[in-house]
């Protein structure tokens, strides 16, 4: 059983319904907005887009091309002193166990003048979910995330004392996942700005808030307790770090940075392989920041039609770089068929 709470950072009304019958807000694409009465897993497999990044314009089919892009430099959002002010008539909601922002609040807050990069009223006005080189989807809940956090809890995955990264995080919720899991440290990326600002780092703050100095991994039960107000920076809060910007660009700053930097245990990512043009950036990424003995756990659908990308076609791409060996760890078989990938250095223990 999931709830809700909708909530402003003063406001203590305890409203409890079915978080799932409004999950449409984050899971769908605009062409497929459908409402579940079913429980968490079915509900994300209800109301999934066959093709979710995919948008709704005449030329859906056409697959962008690396060459015409232009990629967002890398830069890293600095957690802010007050986080009352983060949290301040953010609409909240749970699912998982975990707290997130209500995206619809958050996209009439940027309708406004809080997204300098213009990608809600670029989303809304092109009728899509994907903007090649201008928005990547990071606005949207996608249902593997919610594969891959089953996955952790199934598989027993242990992230105590490791550093992990999630790549293309959107809402952030598998960093926190980690976070909750006693993780070390927990470094979150989006290709946009305003994701991070307005999505990834309040829904951190709030789960952070909440569990203090952490919390376990269990994510059957929804969170008890509102968040509170912050006092002081959680300790919790100061093993993450945010980041925007394409993957390369991410990479170098990482790489290059004056700050310590040591390579990641786990890199988490879901649904990050759906454009074939984005396979050697993302490629080449795990490569260089991934730990010698590290692990990747990599959600995503068999196919992602119209874009061109999913599971085979990524496979053959790692197999052809002779980097990387992989294996399939879970087939989801509901709905369209989902895969979990977990990918390691050929050379590794």
């Amino acid at each position: 059983m999931a709830f809700r709470f909708n909530f402003s950072i003063d406001e203590y009304d305890n409203n409890e319904a079915d978080t799932h019958d409004k999950m449409d807000l984050q899971l769908h694409s605009p062409k497929h907005k459908q409402k579940s009465t079913e429980k968490n897993r079915q509900a994300a497999d209800a109301v999934g887009d066959p093709s979710p990044r995919l948008g709704t314009s005449n030329h859906q089919d056409e697959k962008p091309s690396r060459k015409t892009l232009c990629f967002k430099v890398a830069k890293e959002h600095n957690i802010p002193e007050d986080l009352n002010k983060v949290l301040e008539n953010k609409v909240m909601e749970t699912v998982s166990g975990l707290y997130y922002i209500n995206m619809s609040v958050v996209e009439m807050k940027c309708l406004g003048n809080a997204d300098e990069e213009g990608i809600v009223s670029k989303s809304v006005s092109s009728h899509s979910d994907l903007i090649p080189g201008v928005y990547e989807g990071g606005l949207k809940i996608w249902e593997c995330t919610f594969d891959l956090i089953d996955y952790f809890s199934e598989a027993e995955i242990q992230f105590a004392n490791k550093t992990v990264l999630d790549l293309g995080c959107g809402a952030g919720l598998l960093g926190i996942v980690a976070l909750k899991g006693k993780a070390e440290k927990v470094h979150f990326q989006d290709y946009n700005s305003t994701v991070i600002d307005e999505i990834t780092l309040p829904n951190a703050v709030a789960n952070c808030i909440r569990t203090g100095s952490g919390g376990d991994t269990k994510t059957s039960q929804p969170p008890s307790k509102r968040p509170k107000k912050a006092e002081h920076l959680p300790d919790v809060l100061t093993r993450c770090r945010f980041f925007s910007g394409e993957w390369s660009e991410v990479s170098q700053l990482l790489l290059s940075s004056k700050k310590p930097f040591s390579k990641y245990d786990v890199i988490l990512t879901s649904e990050t392989i759906y454009n074939p043009d984005y396979y050697g950036s993302l490629h080449d990424t795990l490569a260089q920041l991934l730990d010698k003995n590290g692990r990747v756990y990599l959600a995503s659908k068999e196919h992602y039609f119209g874009v061109g990308g999913g599971i085979p076609l990524f496979e053959k791409f790692i197999e052809d770089r002779n980097v990387f060996k992989t294996s399939t760890v879970k087939t989801i078989d509901r709905g369209l068929q989902r895969c979990i990938i977990e990918m390691a250095f050929k050379e590794s223990s």
